[in-house]
């Protein structure tokens, strides 16, 4: 079973994810990414699907030309899990590789 992240946990995991914010209402992370233009906003999607499918952890996602905005969260836990950070760390990678 997954579990949600403690406040400690938050403490010590959430400073190293600069730029994600907690969602208004909801126990949620939320970003968003600005691209040169849709292929490189879809090519960055493409390497986070293929990512997210292996973990079987999906994000909610919305895309628009060269905008991508991203919620994480893991459902069954009803709020942040590992699970969460850890697909947030692969995408942080994913962008400052460009």
């Amino acid at each position: 079973m997954v579990t949600k992240l403690t406040a400690e946990e938050r403490k010590s995991k959430l400073p190293a994810l600069p730029g994600w914010e907690p969602s208004v209402g909801r126990d949620a992370l939320h970003k968003s990414f600005k691209f040169d233009d849709f292929n490189a906003a879809f090519g960055f999607m493409t390497r986070v699907a293929i990512k997210a499918q292996e973990m079987n952890h999906h994000p909610e996602w919305f895309n628009v030309y060269n905008k991508v905005e991203i919620t994480l969260s893991t459902h069954e836990a009803g709020g942040l899990t590992q699970r969460d950070i850890e697909l947030a760390q692969f995408i942080e990678k994913v962008v400052s590789a460009g």
